[in-house]
């Protein structure tokens, strides 16, 4: 379906409920006048007879706001204040949605037409929502729920019969849901849960073993010394990562630091591979191995840091993950600033420099230049050789205005930006991470592969499995992937198996312990007769007095989230009113125990 025109549709119902701008407390506070009930059930409404598909095209106009706030800046606020407002009546409106139909909200896959003209890909509500990162929307229980459930693997992603993709729930392929074989099936390593384990596991092995390999420096750059168990085991390993890495190479941050650490590492084995086929007395070969170790050792830092990687299920690892992108996304305009600054003085320094015609022919003057400004940077400044070297006092002044910049003025400017990142994330840091978490969950099943060998054995797939697809039907090579998968995988597989046939059921000692660490609330239906009016016993009745009249005699001092998506209660205006209207009463009352004489106070007419 083409979901373009109830979302113009939608934002044009949006510039007419927002003709200016507000403060954002306005709009997502829970007793909002602006998106009240009543505006949340208009906007629903305009869906017509799509009412499912309100909340992805409220995301969809959110976007669309975003994008005329970057592109036309005098309008930014307002711009921004609507796409706020689409983001939370896209919430209110999933609250208001019947249990049984999030699924369908949540996972069915929409397309609209694009600014030029073509059909977009077709992408879901849940998939949009992480991609535009709207936290208002991510940090909702019914947007929680589906990420809880396809993280822990309960739902599952099926091609329904317009090949588009639906999240329904797992059943085990068996007689007996709840035996030990009925969950022995390979698809279950492409839950995100089990992915992310196998993960953790293999990385702390690769750790093990990039230690062994490095732990003997002597050893290592021995020309004669060829490839061992250990260095065996570790290039292997780092191949698989490189081919699992490379097609998202520029996806985000941590995939960029994993190239790198895939480049020297496959460097170090470029040269080792060399240095083993010189001859074995050669100068040449003992270089090669020399500088062979020395990659090896220069890999250590993004090794143990790609470590937080598979960690950033833990929520403590995800806030600090979410805190350094948003820092270092601060701190581009410091960068920017830095590199213009610093080729401006670099080139002053060697225009200096070659007033006196020596600059030497290798670059070794530019080189100078350029390690003495960033060591000036990091608080080591040489003013000696600005001196002495660059024309005195022309040199030394240019360098005493480079610290000055540098040191005094761009250094505060990155701190302040850094303190504001950090502020901004900290402040927010349950919807930030729960954001996070939710794009890492969709991002490991979004568009996934019928069968996942996850890394290192991914090599398996590539080398021995794929080259038979060409070959076999498509029935037995399913079988022949099945099977493969159930040898290789046949150990993790086991302890899924176990985990969810025995573990996830036991009630009791050792096992129950890990149940009750695991297990999800257990949820509870807030409407349910049984629960608001639950019956008695014969030693006595429980609902004496009904639950709607205890909640009749509540104080409605401020209305919360449950009470916005129902329409049964009134809005903030109305309460306001209702209150006024109370308060003329009271005035009334008084009045006329004035007039009466009861009270010993002078009134005075008014007219209306």
């Amino acid at each position: 379906m083409l979901a373009q025109t109830p979302s113009t549709r939608l934002r044009a119902l949006t510039l007419r409920l927002l003709p200016q701008e507000v403060e954002d407390e306005e709009i997502t506070s829970a007793s909002s006048s602006i998106v009240s009930p009543e505006v949340v059930e208009i906007f629903e409404e305009a869906g017509g007879d799509f009412r499912e598909a309100i909340p992805f095209c409220l995301l969809r106009a959110r976007k669309m706001f975003v994008e005329d706030a970057n592109a036309n800046p005098t309008d930014y606020g307002e711009n921004m204040c609507r796409a706020t407002a689409c983001e939370v009546l896209a919430r209110r409106s999933v609250h208001r949605m019947p249990p049984h139909r999030l699924q369908s909200v949540m996972s069915t896959r929409y397309r609209y037409r694009e600014r030029d003209g073509d059909a977009s890909a077709p992408t879901c509500a849940l998939e949009t929502a992480i991609d535009q990162h709207c936290t208002i929307f991510l940090s909702s229980s019914e947007a929680q729920m589906v990420v809880t459930m396809l993280w822990t693997g309960k739902w599952v992603q099926h091609n329904n019969e317009n090949d588009d993709i639906d999240y329904v729930e797992y059943v085990p392929p068996h007689d007996n849901p709840h035996s030990f074989w009925a969950h022995m099936d390979p698809s279950r390593l492409g839950v995100p849960r089990y992915q992310t384990w196998f993960r953790i596991i293999v990385w702390i092995f690769f750790l093990y073993v990039y230690s062994q390999t490095v732990q003997s420096p002597v050893d290592s750059v021995d020309p004669l010394r060829q490839f061992d168990a250990w260095e065996i085991i570790l290039y292997t390993m780092t191949f698989a990562f490189f081919l699992e890495e490379i097609v998202k190479i520029t996806k985000n941050f941590w995939n960029i630091v994993n190239f790198i650490t895939a480049a020297l590492l496959l460097t170090s084995l470029g040269l080792r591979i060399a240095g083993i086929n010189q001859p074995a007395d050669s100068k040449q070969r003992a270089h090669l191995h020399l500088l062979s170790f020395q990659f090896l050792a220069c890999a250590a830092p993004p090794i143990w840091l790609r470590l937080l990687v598979v960690l950033e299920g833990f929520k403590v690892v995800g806030v600090l993950q979410v805190v350094v992108f948003r820092m270092l996304r601060e701190s581009a305009i410091f960068f920017i600033l830095l590199a213009i600054m610093g080729v401006g003085f670099a080139q002053s320094l060697y225009a200096l420099d070659a007033a006196d015609g020596d600059t030497g022919d290798d670059g070794s003057s530019m080189w100078l230049i350029i390690n003495s400004l960033i060591q000036s940077l990091l608080g080591g400044a040489d003013f000696d050789t600005a001196s002495q070297r660059f024309g005195y006092p022309f040199g030394l002044i240019i360098f005493y205005f480079w610290n000055f910049f540098a040191i005094i003025i761009l250094v505060n400017v990155l701190i302040a930006l850094f303190g504001t990142a950090y502020s901004e994330v900290y402040d927010n840091a349950v919807d930030e991470f729960i954001t996070f978490f939710s794009g890492k969950t969709v991002d490991m099943i979004r568009a996934p592969d019928s069968f996942v060998y996850l890394a290192p054995f991914n090599l398996i797939e590539a080398f021995l499995v794929a080259p038979w697809e060409f070959c076999l039907t498509k029935s037995q090579y399913v079988a022949l992937n099945r099977f493969v998968m159930r040898i290789v995988f046949c150990v993790p597989l086991t302890m899924i198996a176990l985990f969810e046939s025995q573990i996830m059921h036991s009630r009791g000692g050792v096992g129950g312990m890990i149940h009750d660490y695991f297990a999800e609330p257990i949820p509870e239906d807030d409407e349910d007769p049984d629960v608001l009016d639950p019956k008695g016993d014969d030693e006595g009745e429980i609902s004496t007095v009904k639950f709607e009249d205890l909640a009749k005699r509540l104080p409605n001092y401020f209305l919360n989230e449950r009470q916005l998506t129902s329409s049964t209660t009134v809005s903030n205006s109305s309460l306001i009113l209702g209150e006024l209207k109370k308060m003329k009463g009271n005035l009334d009352t008084f009045e006329k125990q004035v007039r009466s004489g009861n009270l010993d106070v002078k009134v005075e007419e008014v007219s209306d």
